[in-house]
């Protein structure tokens, strides 16, 4: 398999594998994936002020340890511009998934448990302006947006209130 299939296949599984620690539902988005959506993940159930919230994400995986606060990532400026808009019928965000550069250290297994390096953060950027770039757009993850099971639990509560993310 190329690199870049097991880096979205990391990414997605990922993001599976918080999804239902959280005890959320997800599903992968339709393909082709024409749309920026990756995988989605959806909570049953009321939820704040909304019934059955979700969230459409742009998974994206990152070689190398996450270095800096804000993170730096450059996002290609068709997946930003399938992220900055605020019309969709449920809030999208990038999630970035850093993994170590040695795929065979991506996991480690034991009978007790299953680790997945490193970590993923997340960033929205709904309401950001159209680029001039043509072909990247440096975007800023801030460290505290972890997409873990209590981060995404967060989330998912802040759209089942109509916060702004």
């Amino acid at each position: 398999m190329y690199r870049n299939f097991q880096q979205e296949a990391f990414s997605r599984a990922y993001i599976h594998a918080v999804a239902a620690a959280a005890g959320f539902k997800y599903s992968d988005g339709p393909l082709p994936d024409d749309d920026h959506v990756d995988v989605t993940v959806t909570s049953t159930g009321p939820m704040g002020l909304i019934r059955s919230p979700k969230v459409d994400i742009q998974a994206k995986c990152r070689l190398g340890l996450p270095d800096g606060d804000p993170l730096a990532y450059a996002l290609d400026v068709d997946d930003h511009e399938g992220l900055r808009h605020l019309d969709y019928a449920s809030p999208r965000i990038l999630v970035v998934v850093f993994v170590p550069e040695d795929v065979a250290r991506w996991t480690e297994h034991t009978e007790e448990k299953l680790i997945l390096s490193y970590c993923a953060y997340w960033l929205c950027l709904q309401g950001q302006p159209q680029t001039s770039n043509k072909a990247t757009v440096t975007v800023h993850l801030p460290r505290r947006n972890t997409f873990s099971v209590a981060g995404l639990t967060d989330l998912m509560a802040r759209i089942g209130r109509k916060e702004s993310l």
